[in-house]
């Protein structure tokens, strides 16, 4: 039994060496580097605050809506709802979420609304939508804001974020920076 005490007792105090003092500072280094310090973009539009990685609530037609959140955008409780495809409970949130879509855009069939407009994300807190979810938003926000759909296009391709290395996951919206900049062009 003493062959394996002491071995067992070093292998954890070097685990928490290694895991509890050393990762952490290593992570919190390369931090430093990071863009404001790795506390994350923050953008100040009409004297308010905000992180651009942290989903925001848009639901006028004036802009853009962003993707829905289980978490009511709550940063400080991040968290999906847990409910599988086939929970009753959550296939009438999902139906109610298509509904209010196709009431403020009626031009819009329910097989072209892209899924990530009625369904929330992992953590509740994703602050992009993909690149269809903006196109199928776009005559709404022409009709309301009197810009033109071309414009509205050009806008949406100018703030895609390519995937990382041209390889890693899909082209995305920051549907917050997307919004900040459809103010400025409507204040033009």
């Amino acid at each position: 039994m003493k062959n394996h005490i002491l071995p067992a007792v070093k292998l954890t105090v070097l685990a928490i060496l290694l895991f509890a003092v050393i990762y952490p500072l290593v992570v919190w280094s390369m931090a430093l580097f990071a863009p404001n310090n790795g506390n994350g973009e923050i953008i100040v539009h009409k004297g308010r605050k905000y992180y651009s990685n942290i989903g925001q609530s848009f639901t006028e037609d004036k802009y853009f809506w962003s993707r829905p959140s289980a978490v009511a955008y709550n940063a400080a409780g991040s968290g999906g709802s847990n409910k599988g495809p086939s929970n009753a409970e959550y296939l009438k949130e999902v139906q109610a979420r298509i509904d209010t879509f196709q009431v403020h855009n009626p031009a819009i069939s329910k097989a072209e609304i892209p899924v990530d407009l009625v369904t929330a994300s992992g953590s509740g807190l994703d602050p992009h939508i993909s690149v269809a979810a903006a196109k199928v938003q776009v005559k709404r926000i022409s009709a309301v804001r009197n810009i033109d759909v071309a414009g509205l296009e050009r806008l949406i391709a100018d703030h895609t974020e390519k995937p990382l290395a041209g390889l890693f996951g899909p082209e995305k919206i920051n549907v917050l920076k997307l919004n900040i900049a459809l103010d400025k062009m409507s204040e033009k």
